[in-house]
């Protein structure tokens, strides 16, 4: 079974990979604005658990600044706010990925005479 497969559907098999990769990518990225988002969420709580006078520091770039308790929540919420419509921009992508990776899957499956299992 030495054929060689037309230039359609080898250009249609590279889409697949290309499509594969691009869908893994966004999974990886799902996953770490999952992470930073659990985080944020988990500082927020300790925030919320201090009293309003307590001193709090936080992290800017390499330098710890102080601050107060409820600049510090403000902060964590516009992030909180930020990873979660990143997040529903990576899934958004994601899906549209995902169909089209199975519409080429189909049209590559039917050019070579098989289908869908």
């Amino acid at each position: 079974m030495s054929t060689e497969l037309p230039p359609q559907v080898q250009n249609q098999i590279a889409q697949l990979q290309q499509i594969q990769q691009q869908i893994q990518s966004l999974a990886m990225q799902k996953s770490q604005i999952e992470a930073m988002q659990k985080e944020s969420k988990m500082a927020l709580e300790e925030l919320e658990r201090l009293t309003d006078d307590a001193i709090v520091y936080r992290n800017v770039g390499e330098l710890v600044i102080r601050t107060s308790k409820g600049e510090s929540i403000t902060k964590l919420k516009d992030r909180e706010e930020t990873l979660s419509l990143r997040l529903q921009s990576i899934s958004r992508q994601e899906e549209r990925l995902t169909t089209r990776f199975k519409q080429l899957q189909e049209q590559v499956q039917q050019a070579l005479g098989t289908k869908a299992q």
